[in-house]
């Protein structure tokens, strides 16, 4: 993964674990295997744990413990609504982002001159 890529996806990883959630409960390997098969090679397991460790002591997430085939006990996150609202201001801010950026790439993006006016 291009160095640009891991940096951006810092910015929206949570984000994006959220939205995962959001369609299902899962436990932190099954996050990365999924993260891994959609092209996201290179995220270490321990990056998603420790996010969701960050989003449960948010109140993001409820947690149970789920009996395990194979060791202890496994953490099942499932998105509480707490959780589904910052879904939605990540959902509302990505848009904003996104819609600024898709202006400034096809060359729609207002210059200083044409804001500087609309404040007269």
């Amino acid at each position: 993964m291009p160095k640009q890529i891991t940096e951006m996806l810092k910015g929206t990883l949570e984000g994006i674990v959220l939205a995962i959630l959001a369609g299902r409960a899962a436990y932190g390997y099954e996050i990365t295997a999924w993260l891994r098969e959609q092209g996201f090679t290179e995220i270490a397991e321990g990056t998603v744990y420790a996010l969701l460790l960050r989003i449960e002591q948010r109140g993001l997430v409820d947690v149970e413990k789920v009996p395990s085939e194979k060791g202890p006990p496994r953490k099942v996150y499932t998105l509480n609504a707490a959780g589904h609202e910052q879904l939605d201001d990540f959902w509302r801010n990505w848009s904003f982002l996104a819609e600024r950026l898709d202006q400034l790439r096809t060359g729609d993006a207002p210059t200083a001159s044409t804001t500087a006016n609309e404040g007269e």
